[in-house]
């Protein structure tokens, strides 16, 4: 087991890096399907966004839900540990739409 020496240490562990805080902000607003998540991150590779979703579900941030039926599919969602970060996801993006309109930064 990975020894850590403080609780933030852990958290960037769990979250920390350039897409998964990226990935729980889009779950955040609820159920995406693997193929609304490429197309809301385009810069990140299906490599990648396998890969990350992979950690967070084995993590028990996000949970992987098969459907059966004419078109078979795949759906993540946050887990209750996932939507405990609901307040700090928040906050980020607020801090960010802050930065963005003091720099005249626009997203699209």
């Amino acid at each position: 087991m990975k020894r850590y020496h403080c609780a933030t240490e852990l958290a960037v562990d769990l979250i920390g890096g350039k897409w998964k805080p990226v990935i729980l902000a889009h779950l955040k607003e609820g159920a995406h399907r693997y193929g609304e998540l490429r197309r809301r991150m385009p810069s990140v590779s299906e490599k990648m966004l396998t890969q990350q979703l992979r950690e967070l579900a084995a993590d028990g941030l996000v949970r992987r839900e098969e459907f059966d039926g004419r078109v078979p599919h795949v759906e993540y969602h946050l887990t209750a540990v996932g939507e405990e970060l609901r307040p700090a996801l928040t906050a980020l993006y607020e801090w960010g739409e802050r930065r963005a309109a003091e720099r005249g930064i626009t997203f699209g």
